[in-house]
């Protein structure tokens, strides 16, 4: 596991140092489109990446459960030789993936709602693109009020994603990292897993979740919520032999979530009434303070 913690450490600072050397002009900027990977990418974000926000849409909550909602299950499957099925997204080359923008460059592009005009024009794609769908929907989870005890942000660069995490852990904190980590090149997305170890417990008194959405460039939703939440690493085997060293989340406290959740409808229950655990998507990360 400290493997993993350093792995991801180093990731940042290598993305960090890049940022220095990179200086993206606004026509490379534009042409970003080109090499988004939108296709794989939900709109609406909602299988366990922005999962305070995530809502069942369309107004049908009877219809069956999206393949890609099987991220969610419940606290008590945390055991040895329980069969979970599980939704792990294929993993994508580094050179397929948004990258981070600066913060300077970041900060000279519109971001919201109210310019999204001025956005679809600055790269290019028409109102009724796919991007521009998954887009719009991004700034509305991004411009979302928090609930109680919640902190958030959209961090468009890297810098902000650190500044985020140093403000809630305190300036100067150190801190590590928690990620899912595929152990077999070739991943089935959706199939059922065994968990195969006794899951680990990693002990947080404060974290950090921060999830990639959609967007040209690199755009993590990161929060901080005060609440009962324990983290996990869980080994788990699935049934083609793949196997993968999974980040999940339990909270114990949903009394204050939309009732519409889709964590609610796949393990049927209701705020308040029981935990709702679900992993973590391999690009999404989790900081905790380095003393805990």
């Amino acid at each position: 596991m400290a493997s993993l913690f350093g792995s991801l450490i180093f990731l940042l600072c290598s993305l960090l140092s890049l940022q220095r050397c990179l200086q993206l002009s606004e026509a490379h900027v534009k042409d970003l489109h080109k090499h988004v990977p939108f296709d794989h990418m939900r709109a609406a974000t909602d299988h366990g990446d922005n999962h305070l926000q995530s809502r069942v849409e369309n107004g049908d909550e009877n219809q069956g459960v999206d393949p890609e909602m099987n991220v969610f299950f419940h606290h008590d499957d945390l055991v040895i030789g329980k069969r979970i099925p599980i939704y792990f997204p294929r993993k994508d080359p580094p050179s397929a993936s948004p990258r981070f923008l600066s913060r300077e460059e970041s900060d000279s592009i519109p971001f919201s709602t109210a310019q999204f005009p001025e956005i679809l024009e600055f790269f290019s794609f028409p109102s009724d693109s796919k991007q521009a769908k998954a887009m719009k929907m991004t700034l509305h989870h991004c411009e979302a009020k928090p609930i109680r005890g919640e902190t958030k942000i959209c961090a468009t660069s890297l810098e902000s994603m650190l500044d985020f995490v140093n403000s809630v852990f305190g300036p100067g904190s150190k801190f590590k990292v928690l990620n899912t980590e595929y152990l077999n090149e070739s991943i089935s997305t959706l199939q059922n897993y065994t968990v195969h170890d006794d899951p680990s417990e990693i002990p947080a008194s404060e974290l950090v979740s921060c999830h990639r959405l959609p967007y040209p460039y690199a755009v993590f939703y990161c929060h901080a919520q005060v609440g009962d939440n324990v983290l996990y690493k869980v080994l788990v085997e699935g049934d083609d032999g793949g196997k993968v060293e999974a980040g999940a989340i339990c909270h114990m406290d949903t009394s204050q979530w939309d009732p519409k959740h889709a964590g609610f409808r796949v393990l049927k229950t209701r705020p308040g009434a029981a935990p709702v655990c679900h992993f973590f998507p391999i690009d999404s990360l989790v900081f905790i303070p380095k003393s805990s």
